[in-house]
């Protein structure tokens, strides 16, 4: 009895399969691809430009056509004209981290040749897709060496970070400027 109910079992089985495939519509033979005689007869250009669902002109990530709008934003969020600027301004450096979809550089510890014994690390947050003073935020830190080779965290003044703000913001505007210079 066991061995005829599993028989039926598979022998259902085997019938649906069958049914699926009797219903798969026929598609009117083979199958037909473009040439260029076939351009004019379709109404257009069938290689032409399609409508994206992510509306006029698509998701543009990396740049790209009309990717890069006046105010300098493009597709990763944040303003480029600051985002290439703080990164110039912090070119001497080491980078620890650059993320430009959410708009956050980190460096990693930097002593000045002169100054050995005394090192910085800089946060830069890109906070807006416009060009403006709002739009940058930098953290600055230092530690000082103490004489059995160990760190100590040090205060860095206000106006160190306001200063790196003024450099990016004047970086910025220098880009902007060039770029339109060269259209």
């Amino acid at each position: 009895m066991k061995n005829n109910t599993v028989g039926f079992f598979l022998l259902l089985i085997y019938v649906g399969i069958l049914g699926g495939c009797s219903s798969v519509p026929d598609i009117g033979g083979e199958a037909k691809y473009p040439s260029g005689a076939d351009r004019t007869t379709t109404g257009g250009d069938i290689y032409g430009e399609r409508e994206s669902i992510f509306g006029e002109g698509g998701w543009q990530i990396f740049g790209g056509k009309d990717s890069e709008k006046e105010d300098g934003s493009s597709g990763i969020g944040v303003n480029s004209y600051l985002w290439r600027a703080s990164l110039d301004t912090v070119s001497f450096m080491p980078l620890a981290s650059a993320d430009p979809f959410g708009g956050v550089i980190i460096t990693d510890w930097y002593s000045a040749p002169e100054k050995p014994d005394e090192r910085f690390k800089v946060n830069i947050f890109i906070q807006d897709r416009q060009l403006r003073s709002s739009g940058v935020k930098v953290k600055v830190f230092r530690q000082i060496s103490r004489k059995g080779g160990a760190w100590k965290d040090a205060d860095v003044a206000k106006s160190t970070e306001d200063q790196m703000v003024d450099a990016i913001l004047t970086r910025a505007r220098q880009i902007r400027v060039a770029e339109l210079n060269d259209e």
